[in-house]
């Protein structure tokens, strides 16, 4: 509701003077404060004042609007021509002959509602509102008083004027006021301020320092991971060589102790493996190499990789549930198997029963997240975000039991960030926990360019040169100790340039690489030795500390094993590769898993590479898709017999000229050898004289037109 209070016309000057006067009065009526009356006397003034000057007259209509929000309104309203560049004084930019062209502008800011209107054959309508204060109050307002003693009052313009000078004078004192209050505290501010700029220096100098030192103490366990790690990787790999009896025996204190300390140097080496990705990381010397893989061979290669974990706690049960829908991942994989191989290591030492489960899901923006849950102790709400903290390791029943570092879970969350994505836990005491790791599709930040840095033997001519590029002694001991009474003799090459001399000298059945020497890396060794004419069939096996399983492989190497390494796999690998003939592969179609071991032992030293395939239908499938030089059939398969599976590998083209030793024990009758024919030997397991199996296992072989020595072992 709007109640017209009164009308004043603006005709003469004088009229501007009677309307501020009115508008100071009605605006103390209404209980407004002293400033908000000068505020809206100053306001009205200005536009009746252009309503005189410019407009050549109107008027003034004040108005009480009762509402949602109680408001003093003047709406003026004069007979001119409008206002043509009203635009540019509503945006401050109009400066007038006779002023500065701040009076309409200057009253929208006094008021708290301001209207223009404006043209040219209507005039201009400005409208001025100003809110009512709490505490006059709707009720309270008697309207008849306030208009009465309006009208009473003098209008006197230069009792109005004095008014004005009072009010302009109380503003510049209080202004005054102001100004001396806000120059004291400039000065206590500029005071403060040197203080602080002191203090900043202060602390810009101490953190310039312990930066520096944190830098120092980076570079420096980063530098030094060959240093460290070398004589942890020597004392277990001697005290294994002590284990495997290789200078004589040991009775059963003494490995007792010799299995204390290869126990303690495998913790220690955890330990410094830990402390030197930290420090990597931290040095910025961490190189993402990202490749293309499938979730499916991840979790095939950590199933292999965790099988000695698990033998350790029989009850617990590992499951990788099979990846659905997840496409193929452009990440560091080493990283990604790193990061998840800590969780199910830390699952492993906190869950007594049950089963550890991992899993893969996708997630948001281009995402996929790995978890791994556990039925584990679990873990309290205020500990889950401190196990992320480098050395923290929470206090609870098993923490005394199990070893640890504190240091794989902040590992795996440096790591994760590395990779673009993150790692968090949910856990609940007693009823276990799950860690996720979330890891983009495609990695998207820098990587490392991979700049590539760069090797006279009395031989025995018995026995197969090996090439050692190494320049540790505990190193090459242990190479000595792992060949004697082997068919392998060990060359040492100190440096790259040794290696590259005794090539030209020599040509080694397999040459064994370690990447760091002092002072070089081997990296451009064994790309020219992989890309020489002369060298690239020589097997190249890298042996190393530092875990570069992937560089070394797209470089060419034909085997790779962190150090330090096993004597089974070097002589595994050494027999597969740098043998006097060529290698030739056996396929063992047999669903006896003993059987296809002994035979696997029998070819264990001779130029077969051995597979094995449990059934007739999977031994076929692999005939067709590997094509080996020779297949070994049982005949008593539960799917296919031995003679529908000889019959079907003579009919396929693909396999029909590979040679088939038929190695059963069922008797054969007349029928069953006419049905045989196509077979290139029969071999009996039935025979009780090891010479005599032995003997008959060479003559199969003989027949098939392969010759072999096999060792001497117990006849299947």
């Amino acid at each position: 509701m709007t109640e017209n209070l009164f009308t004043l016309e603006i005709r003469f000057e004088n009229d501007v003077v009677v309307a501020r006067q009115k508008a100071r009065l009605l605006a103390s009526a209404l209980k407004f404060e002293a400033q908000d009356q000068t505020r809206i006397a100053t306001a009205v003034s200005e536009i009746a004042r252009n309503t005189f000057q410019y407009a050549g007259g109107g008027s003034a209509e004040f108005l009480l609007r009762q509402g949602a929000e109680d408001m003093l309104m003047v709406t003026f309203r004069d007979r001119g021509k409008g206002i043509a560049n009203l635009a540019e004084i509503m945006d401050g930019r109009y400066v007038s002959r006779t002023g500065m062209g701040l009076g309409i502008i200057g009253a929208k800011r006094l008021m708290d509602y301001f209207d223009i209107q404006s043209d040219r054959s209507t005039g201009t309508t400005i409208v001025l509102g100003k809110k009512l204060p709490r505490r006059t109050g709707r009720a309270r307002i008697d309207l008849k008083t306030i208009l009465s003693g309006i009208e009473q009052a003098s209008q006197d313009p230069y009792e109005e004027l004095k008014q004005q000078n009072r009010e302009l004078l109380s503003a510049l004192q209080e202004l005054r006021a102001k100004q001396e209050e806000l120059a004291q505290l400039n000065r206590e501010l500029d005071e403060t301020n040197r203080g602080v700029v002191a203090l900043y220096a202060e602390l810009n100098d101490k953190a310039e320092f312990l930066q520096r030192a944190s830098e120092l103490k980076s570079h420096f366990l980063s530098n030094m991971s060959h240093e460290f790690r070398t004589p942890l990787n020597s004392i277990t790999a001697l005290s294994q060589i002590l284990l495997d009896r290789l200078d004589g025996d040991l009775n059963s204190e003494q490995e007792k102790q010799v299995r204390y300390i290869r126990g303690s140097a495998q913790d220690l080496t955890e330990l410094v493996n830990d402390l030197l990705d930290l420090a990597k990381v931290e040095a910025g010397k961490v190189t993402i190499r990202p490749v293309q893989f499938q979730v499916e061979g991840l979790f095939a290669a950590m199933r292999g990789m965790l099988r000695p974990l698990l033998s350790q706690n029989s009850s617990v049960n590992l499951v990788f549930e099979d990846p659905v829908d997840i496409p193929e991942i452009y990440n560091d994989e080493a990283r990604v198997s790193q990061i998840l191989r800590n969780f199910i290591s830390n699952a492993l030492k906190f869950t007594e029963r049950g089963e550890i489960r991992v899993s893969v899901s996708r997630g948001h923006d281009e995402t996929v997240v790995f978890a791994v849950s556990d039925t584990g102790i679990g873990i309290a709400a205020e500990d889950q975000e401190r196990i992320f903290q480098e050395w923290t390791q929470v206090e609870g029943k098993l923490q005394k039991v199990v070893k640890g570092t504190g240091l794989g879970l902040p590992l795996s969350r440096k790591f994760a960030e590395l990779l673009g994505g993150n790692v968090y836990v949910k856990s609940r005491p007693g009823i276990g926990s799950t860690f996720f790791a979330v890891i983009p599709l495609r990695f998207s930040g820098e990587m490392e360019v991979v700049q590539i840095p760069e090797a006279k033997h009395e031989l025995d001519p018995g026995k197969l040169p090996v090439l050692v590029v190494e320049d540790n002694r505990e190193a090459i001991f242990i190479y000595e100790k792992y060949l004697k009474d082997t068919r392998y003799q060990v060359v040492q090459a100190r440096n790259l340039k040794e290696a590259r001399e005794t090539l030209r000298s020599m040509q080694p059945a397999a040459i064994i690489l370690d990447v760091l020497l002092q002072g070089e890396h081997s990296w451009e060794l064994l790309i020219d030795l992989k890309q020489s004419l002369a060298t690239k069939d020589i097997p190249v096996l890298v042996v190393t500390v530092v875990d570069n399983r992937d560089r070394a492989t797209a470089l060419g190497a034909d085997g790779f094993h962190p150090k330090p390494v096993e004597r089974v796999w070097l002589l595994e690998q050494l027999d597969y590769f740098a043998t006097l003939s060529p290698v030739k592969r056996v396929l063992v179609i047999d669903d006896d898993e003993v059987s296809r071991y002994l035979v696997k032992t029998v070819l264990g030293h001779s130029n077969f590479r051995v597979a094995e395939a449990s059934g007739g239908q999977e031994g076929i499938r692999k005939a067709q898709r590997e094509s080996p030089d020779l297949v070994m059939l049982d005949l008593s398969m539960p799917d296919l017999s031995g003679f529908e599976v000889l019959s079907m590998l003579k009919q396929n083209p693909r396999t029909a000229g590979i040679p088939v030793i038929i190695h059963t024990s069922k008797p054969l009758n007349s029928e069953d050898h006419e049905q045989l024919q196509g077979a290139a030997a029969i071999l009996s397991k039935a025979s009780r004289n090891q010479e005599v199996s032995i003997n008959h296992f060479a003559d199969a072989f003989r027949k098939a037109g392969f010759s072999i020595t096999p060792m001497q072992v117990p006849h299947a």
